[in-house]
């Protein structure tokens, strides 16, 4: 039998995610980590939790969008930057049982992979205006971008899953 999904908790748990993504990304970008090629938002730590409730795809996605408000390359980051963490949730909640020694290392490549190639076009189309886009600067950038994201949510995100399933605060945390 299905479990019936509790639409308060949903919500709840959505917003709480929201919440932390953003207040993460504000503290990222007053340690100047936040935006730019090189990025290492303490806030993608948070990509992983897809592997646990389904309200994280929308939370992630609504935290970004409002942590990107901040961003110096405003609507063009807001649009795409959140299609690039709402795509990376998805496939991440899609791979969430695929798992390595335990470890849920394909998951985790997921958020890296999406703003590495969505990202690295951002930067590279929008970062400087009036240049051609070429496949080497869009791949120094897609790198960077890729560096960023595999530091924090290999070495950030995946201790917190693990941590997370160690102690069963998934299921205390979210119901599951």
């Amino acid at each position: 039998m299905m479990k019936r999904r509790n639409p308060t908790r949903y919500l709840v748990q959505a917003g709480m995610i929201a919440a932390l993504y953003v207040a993460l990304t504000y503290l990222s970008n007053a340690l100047g980590l936040a935006y730019g090629m090189v990025q290492f938002r303490l806030s993608e730590a948070l990509c992983i939790l897809p592997l646990f409730p389904p309200a994280a795809v929308p939370g992630l996605a609504v935290g970004c969008i409002v942590g990107n408000l901040g961003s110096p390359m405003g609507v063009v980051d807001i649009v795409f930057g959140t299609l690039a963490t709402l795509g990376a949730a998805l496939c991440t909640r899609a791979l969430r049982q695929v798992r390595v020694r335990r470890l849920p290392l394909l998951p985790a490549l997921m958020p890296v992979l999406w703003n590495a190639v969505v990202v690295g076009v951002e930067l590279t189309i929008w970062l400087v205006p009036g240049e051609a886009f070429t496949l080497p600067v869009f791949f120094t950038n897609a790198l960077w971008v890729a560096v960023g994201e595999v530091t924090i949510v290999y070495l950030l995100g995946i201790p917190l899953a693990l941590l997370l399933e160690k102690k069963g605060l998934h299921r205390q945390l979210f119901g599951e």
